[in-house]
């Protein structure tokens, strides 16, 4: 039995991939090139789960609101240029303005609505008498709702409201309705974009519209996330939004002990996000396997691809059915995570916040002080001096040695100071988040472990210390500050060492209305 079961017999909104390379089907699992996947990552290989005689799933649930449909083709043009919203795809959705323009799906089909489900569906969807239905039409196979219920309902509204949202992000509007039309979406957003919510509530919605798990079935929901703090992250945000749905998650990554993810797993639950390694493993110990899964998210897939996590994926991929849905998101568009696109999804919508070039959030003030290597500590302290006020500040050095020696001396000053980084023990790495975000130690250092996907509200502060090797990393560093709308200040410390990003930062700065030193002109004009 479903939890609500919309399936309308509409052919397109499944489709059989099996065909096309990469995507798992009987012809991609096997060839040399998985063959040298299974070698890299591991010895032996998760069964490969028969993909043939697999159930239809609907996945197609967004009903466009009668404000949204009232918006003409030059009110969506203008909206989506004043939010620097660029599509691409056929039939692609008019973007939302509110939270309430986001339409949920009107029709349940094959719900039986004995009191069980009743007291179910009400705690779902308070307001709503399903008992009056109950009394009308028992046990009937398709039960149509108010054209006036919303997709949002108030409690996820309030939640979304805490996270700091008045009103749809720029990937969200966009997004959540290509999301919820069941197609394969590639999203291009900065960090601190909300982002997650853009794939998480239309996951919610995809979950419940599926069959209930039954024992031995393993996730419908898979997300895919480069590192530890990132997948916790996103658990606590599934956790939250899917509670009032009796939605369960549960978070599987390596440097900790399996015992409880071992448990979470076997009980069964809806979402699952994991980072490669760990799922792996857990596939490979049959703890877990993919057969459900129709709903996959590639979550920072740069990061991913940076840390060498390709053959993982596409080994992860191939237990996957080939007609599921896959969300690709990035904050960045290099070939080679546009390669990986192309293997894994089908006909995708795609959407671009701002431009694909690399850009940094013009909410953030954006100062690089030229300076000798040797003037960095004496210039650290004085930047704390003159900015400390209990406002968290992030520092980010190159070296998990530099970053002990850092806090160390730092501490040895008196300044209330923790390091982040990935030497550290699961169980000391929250504890660090923990006091972080408490503010009970409001300076922590950390490597680039921490770099993308780290959550922490009001991060007033970031200094690079140590400049990153890329500027790929240090836009993703200094967007841990100035998130969901909020402004924020980062400072990098440029040595000649760093002359060969001169050009590309200045390039970045002047992209987001940021002053350019004449220190750093002279870097540029030099070379």
């Amino acid at each position: 039995m479903s939890r609500y079961d919309s399936r309308t017999g509409d052919s397109t909104s499944y489709r059989d991939r099996r065909s096309d390379s990469g995507f798992g089907g009987a012809s991609a699992y096997g060839s040399s090139a998985s063959k040298r996947e299974s070698s890299s990552v591991g010895d032996e290989s998760p069964k490969k789960p028969d993909l043939d005689g697999l159930t239809p799933f609907e996945k197609n649930f967004y009903v466009e609101s009668p404000s949204v449909a009232a918006m003409t083709e030059a009110e969506v043009e203008e909206y989506r240029k004043k939010r620097e919203i660029t599509v691409e795809g056929r039939d692609i959705p008019k973007p939302v303005k509110s939270f309430r323009d986001v339409g949920f799906p009107g029709k349940f089909s094959s719900v039986f609505l004995d009191e069980f489900v009743i007291n179910f569906l009400d705690v779902r969807f308070p307001g709503v008498s399903w008992m009056f239905y109950s009394l009308v039409i028992r046990r009937c196979s398709v039960v149509e709702l108010p054209e006036s219920l919303d997709f949002v309902p108030d409690y996820v509204l309030e939640e979304v409201k805490k996270a700091g949202f008045t009103e749809p992000t720029p990937i969200q509007s966009q997004g959540w309705p290509m999301a919820l039309k069941g197609r394969d979406l590639i999203g291009i957003a900065e960090t601190g974009s909300g982002k997650t919510l853009s794939y998480l509530l239309p996951a919610i919605v995809h979950v419940n519209a599926q069959p209930i798990l039954a024992p031995g079935d393993g996730p419908i929901v898979l997300v895919l996330a480069p590192t530890r703090e990132l997948a916790v992250q996103i658990q606590q945000e599934a956790s939250k939004f899917g509670s009032s749905s009796k939605i369960k998650s549960t978070c599987i990554y390596g440097g900790v002990p399996k015992g409880p993810q071992v448990r979470d797993l076997q009980k069964g639950v809806e979402i699952v996000i994991a980072t490669p390694g760990r799922l792996i493993d857990m596939m490979e110990s049959n703890n877990t396997n993919l057969r459900r899964v129709t709903y996959l998210v590639l979550d920072e897939a740069d990061r991913m691809l940076d840390m060498g996590f390709d053959p993982q994926i596409r080994k992860i991929v191939s237990h996957i059915r080939p007609d599921r849905q896959t969300l690709y998101w990035s904050a960045t568009w290099p070939k080679e995570v546009e390669q990986l696109s192309k293997k894994f999804l089908y006909n995708p919508y795609k959407v671009i916040i701002g431009s694909s070039d690399l850009k940094a959030n013009r909410a953030i003030r954006q100062i690089v002080d030229v300076i000798s290597e040797s003037q960095k500590y004496n210039k650290l302290v004085k930047l704390l001096e003159d900015i400390m006020d209990g406002s968290r500040i992030l520092v980010f050095l190159d070296t998990k040695k530099g970053c002990d020696q850092i806090t160390r001396q730092l501490r040895m000053d008196g300044w209330p100071a923790l390091s982040i980084h990935g030497d550290k023990s699961q169980a000391e790495r929250d504890w660090v988040l923990s006091e972080f975000r408490s503010g009970k130690s409001p300076i922590m250092t950390a490597t680039d472990v921490a770099a993308r996907g780290l959550d922490v509200k009001d991060v007033k502060y970031v200094i690079n210390y140590d400049f990153p090797g890329s500027l790929e990393d240090y836009v993703h560093r200094i967007g841990r500050t100035g998130r969901a709308g909020a402004k924020g200040t980062a400072y990098s410390f440029f040595t000649a060492a760093n002359a060969r990003f001169a050009k590309e930062l200045i390039s970045i700065l002047e992209e987001a209305g940021q002053k350019v030193s004449h220190e750093l002109a002279r870097y540029f004009k030099a070379r």
